[in-house]
């Protein structure tokens, strides 16, 4: 108490999170939560009040018993932002930060909440009750701001607007072409120097030499005039763990201001002057389907040079075209890649997605914050190096 008095910042955040969990439980002192602890009617009593207390917080209109299963979805999404980081990023340390049983078992924000009080449980077990309650208040925000912009239908008309416009009329909805990136690398730092297609047969064929790789693409077509040019293609919607992942990296607990990127498409083309014709392509689409395409904080590196990266842990080094394009009532990210940079993209030292998303989760302060080394007993810094060093390795 001496040292929040001596800092009035930290003092003022301290009853604001007091005043809160009181407000929550329904008690006027820390005297209260522990006749919750011991009581179980009083408990249950308590839940259905908090229950309905959050569902006003997060605009939930629904019948009381959907409220506890809209909960359960908030606290599955808490669980799933640690299981995404213990099976991609830190997967060879994952036994280390496996969830408590006790935690991984629990939907209910009042008795995780009870548990940080509990002197009965563990440290650590004290410690995932609250990471978790803040996971689920940052899963509660991103699914109220998805109601609020109807995000479903959007990525749905999204869809139905590459279907109808953008690819060749030639391919039935979802038809793809299969193809292989037959590429060399460099020795030292992976990256691609050259690269060609080839079809399936040539691939079953093949035997690769010291520093090549094969890589399966999917491609769909487009026509911008007589005839049809491939493009492999990922559209995505960012899941509620990939965004409670980005507030947390933005220090940001509003996704209306951190996450930008709900909806993207990531093209790869087999060189420069393709990808020109592909964005023209795109916004000739967009007129015959009604609309007018404005494209938005446009980077492109592809011919050279760098880019001020902004996002922490990324490469200014990256070669792609990046931009958002704005169709209607819908911002969606583009980027695009050559044959070449995408291979980059996935092996190149320092550049590649995988290294990014380590040096991202790291250095933002994520990794530390969801697994401080006084619980975990694990140095972030460390793991950080070692986790660069094992994407290298596969990557090569």
């Amino acid at each position: 108490m001496k040292r929040l008095l001596a800092d009035q910042v930290q003092l003022t955040k301290y009853r604001a999170v007091r005043s809160q969990v009181f407000n929550l439980l329904q008690v006027q002192d820390f005297a209260g939560v522990q006749r919750l602890l011991s009581d179980t009617h009083l408990r249950q009593r308590c839940r259905e009040r908090a229950h309905q207390l959050l569902a006003r917080l997060f605009n939930i209109e629904v019948e009381t018993h959907q409220i506890k299963t809209k909960l359960h979805e908030f606290a599955s999404t808490a669980d799933a932002v640690i299981d995404y980081l213990r099976n991609k990023v830190l997967t060879p340390y994952a036994p280390h930060f496996e969830i408590s049983n006790e935690i991984a078992t629990t939907a209910d924000p009042v008795d995780l909440l009870l548990t940080i009080f509990d002197d009965r449980y563990h440290r650590k077990v004290r410690f995932e009750a609250k990471r978790k309650l803040v996971l689920m208040n940052l899963a509660g925000a991103i699914d109220q701001r998805e109601r609020e912009t109807d995000i479903e239908s959007r990525f749905s008309s999204f869809l139905s607007f590459l279907n109808d416009f953008v690819w060749s009329p030639q391919m039935r909805i979802g038809e793809h072409r299969p193809a292989y990136l037959l590429s060399e690398h460099d020795p030292v730092d992976y990256r691609c120097t050259r690269v060609q297609v080839i079809d399936m047969d040539a691939a079953n064929d093949l035997e690769l030499a010291p520093g090549q790789r094969l890589t399966f693409v999917k491609r769909r077509l487009f026509r911008p005039g007589n005839k049809d040019i491939p493009v492999y293609v990922s559209v995505r919607k960012k899941d509620p763990p990939a965004k409670v992942l980005k507030l947390l990296r933005k220090n940001e607990k509003n996704p209306a201001v951190a996450v930008d990127d709900e909806l993207g498409l990531m093209a790869v083309l087999d060189g420069r002057a393709e990808v020109t014709r592909f964005v023209e392509h795109l916004t000739k689409a967009a007129v015959r389907s009604g609309v007018l395409m404005t494209l938005e904080d446009i980077s492109d590196t592809l011919s050279g040079g760098g880019y001020a990266a902004e996002s922490t842990g990324s490469s200014s080094d990256t070669p792609m075209m990046k931009f958002f394009a704005r169709l209607g009532d819908a911002r969606v990210e583009f980027i695009i890649h050559t044959n070449q940079s995408y291979l980059d993209y996935h092996h190149r030292h320092g550049v590649s997605h995988d290294e990014y998303e380590v040096r991202r989760i790291f250095d933002s302060g994520v990794a530390e914050f969801l697994f401080p080394k006084d619980i975990y007993q694990l140095d972030m810094l460390d793991l950080r190096e070692r986790q660069v060093a094992r994407y290298r390795d596969h990557g090569a």
